[in-house]
């Protein structure tokens, strides 16, 4: 493998103190500000957060990522107010308070600078960033990589210790833009422009890469790799064989639904098929 970065491959050991790691998502609702947000109590919406941050937890994931996946349609970066930063850095103090896990941030759509400030506030350990290099065309229209800007602003914050978890062929999106270079290819330019830990993900919410995609971006980078969508009880043994973790969310709430509660017994029986593999 040609070395494109000297960035170090331990950010899943050095974050969750192991080398496989269980991460579910917190979902929050929808903020003030966001077009479903219909005047519910700040305290219902954290609480909504928090319940589901215990039932993760307590069903033995290793960390938390929190999204602002209420607020559709998302907004481009440009156009995300104060108000959601200030929102989620609420709600990832509360939640570091409470669980005593790793927490991640990510905010929608593909806005790393918010992201940073929010984990810097809150405490959270690293950001996922949706689209870290290059460019796509995504549900909200153009999309561009923002790692340069996004490098400089978590420099001036001194915040170097929080890591950039970033996807590879995003969801949600087309790559016409991108379709003269290989998946493989666009990996490498994550760990070029410095992120710590490479996501595979499907076509959509609650859609799988295929085993053949998790394979081809895997063996294009030397740094950790985490599947972050479709993940479930049926291929979670599977995932973990190629991986160093998942990220996790609409199966493990009911129903399968992603703006549903998280049910605990759907955690209980994933954690339960996950660790046999979590040792590999």
């Amino acid at each position: 493998m040609q070395t494109i970065s000297d960035n170090n491959s331990g950010a899943i050991r050095e974050i969750f103190g192991r080398d496989k790691a269980l991460i579910g998502m917190i979902h929050c609702p929808p903020f003030p500000g966001a077009p479903r947000y219909r005047g519910t109590s700040l305290d219902a919406v954290y609480d909504d957060c928090m319940r589901d941050a215990e039932a993760l937890v307590g069903g033995g994931l290793h960390g938390l990522i929190i999204e602002n996946h209420g607020d559709i349609p998302f907004s481009k970066p440009e156009d995300i107010g104060p108000e959601t930063a200030a929102f989620m850095s609420v709600v990832t103090d509360r939640i570091a308070r409470a669980v005593g896990v790793p927490l991640g941030i990510n905010v929608l759509a593909n806005a790393p600078i918010p992201a940073f400030a929010i984990a810097m506030a809150g405490g959270a350990k690293f950001i996922r960033v949706n689209q870290w290099a290059n460019a796509y065309v995504a549900n909200e229209g153009f999309m561009e990589g923002r790692a340069a800007e996004a490098m400089r602003y978590r420099s001036l914050l001194r915040a170097e210790h929080i890591k950039v978890f970033a996807d590879s062929h995003v969801k949600h999106g087309a790559h016409a833009i991108t379709a003269d270079r290989t998946i493989e290819e666009l990996t490498r330019d994550l760990a070029f422009f410095d992120a710590d830990a490479v996501i595979a993900t499907g076509q959509r919410t609650g859609n799988t890469a295929t085993m053949e995609e998790i394979e081809q971006i895997g063996a294009a980078t030397h740094l950790p790799l985490l599947v972050g969508s479709g993940v479930d009880k049926s291929n979670i043994a599977e995932i973990l064989k190629r991986t160093n973790g998942v990220i996790v969310a609409s199966s493990l709430k009911k129903d399968g639904v992603w703006w549903n509660p998280v049910d605990p017994d759907r955690v209980k029986a994933f954690v339960e098929q996950a660790r046999p593999a979590l040792e590999l």
